[in-house]
């Protein structure tokens, strides 16, 4: 007789029959509770000849494993203050890796689009704007083709803020 998964498979496929040797019928006849249907079928014939109960435990219903449920932790995000702005200037798309750098690492980042051609300009401004999306900061115009990007745990200071508008931005 064939054994584990071969076995299982023959049975799947109808080449065998599957054992209920180990199956105590007066065990289930007796217990209380909902139960579900058995059907044994008859030696060669195909038909139905008993219909037994089988019985479901009702005791546990995650069948003998324990779950423990952990008290959910939420842990605030902080905002820094007085993060220091970086000014940023490009004047070629590879820049852009510096600005990406600069806000991964929580600095908040001005970047300056006045000087550049409109193509580059606008391939800046979808790179800053989609960096700025996956990191769930914020990207604010400060001025004409003028950008803040602002870190998700970054607020820019009071100081700071007066310091970009005696430079000419506006926030």
């Amino acid at each position: 007789m064939a054994s584990g998964i071969l076995h299982k498979a023959m049975v799947y496929l109808g080449l065998t029959d599957d054992e209920y040797e180990d199956y105590d019928y007066d065990d289930a006849a007796q217990a209380p509770g909902p139960a579900r249907r058995y059907v044994e079928p008859s030696e060669g014939s195909g038909s139905v000849s008993a219909v037994r109960p089988v019985v479901r435990e009702m005791g546990d219903p995650s069948n003998g494993v324990t779950v423990t449920p952990r008290a959910a932790v939420v842990r605030p995000i902080t905002p820094m203050h007085g993060a220091k702005v970086h000014v940023v200037a490009p004047s070629r798309f590879s820049d852009a890796q510096e600005i990406g750098d600069r806000f991964k690492n929580g600095q908040p980042v001005i970047v300056n689009l006045q000087a550049n051609d409109r193509e580059l300009a606008r391939r800046m401004i979808d790179f800053c704007s989609g960096v700025t999306y996956a990191l769930s900061g914020s990207m604010d115009k400060v001025a004409d083709q003028v950008f803040l990007l602002t870190p998700s745990n970054v607020e820019v200071s009071a100081e700071e803020k007066r310091r970009l508008q005696e430079r000419g931005y506006r926030s």
